[in-house]
């Protein structure tokens, strides 16, 4: 007995929505960063924390965190500085590098998800 079936590739539809998940991933990841970064900002006023964002390029599919005040990059590289319990610098390195399996996961969860 023989059988016989048809298949259709959608190769272009499958790798856009593999990127539409990806951007989406990406943008979700980084929200994730910014998130966890805020809780080891050094904090006085709260200003540089409030500061903290996130951009998302769709071009190149890559996102950034980034905090916003003049004192931001001093801030983050000052190993000197002194900070209350929790509060640190390398407060957005450090997070990055502890947080990257989950982040990965974050964005292959959401390349998955669009391919449904």
């Amino acid at each position: 007995m023989t059988q016989r079936g048809r298949i259709t590739w959608n190769g272009a539809a499958a790798l856009g929505r593999m990127r539409e998940g990806a951007l989406r991933g990406v943008q979700l990841g980084a929200e994730h960063l910014l998130q966890v970064s805020r809780g080891r900002v050094p904090i006085e006023e709260g200003t540089l924390e409030r500061s903290g964002v996130v951009s998302v390029d769709e071009q190149s599919v890559t996102a950034a965190v980034s905090y916003d005040t003049p004192y931001a990059v001093r801030q983050h590289e000052e190993l000197t500085y002194r900070h209350d319990h929790g509060r640190t610098a390398k407060y957005l390195e450090g997070p990055l590098h502890e947080e990257n399996s989950a982040i990965t996961e974050i964005i292959a969860a959401q390349v998955r998800r669009s391919l449904r």
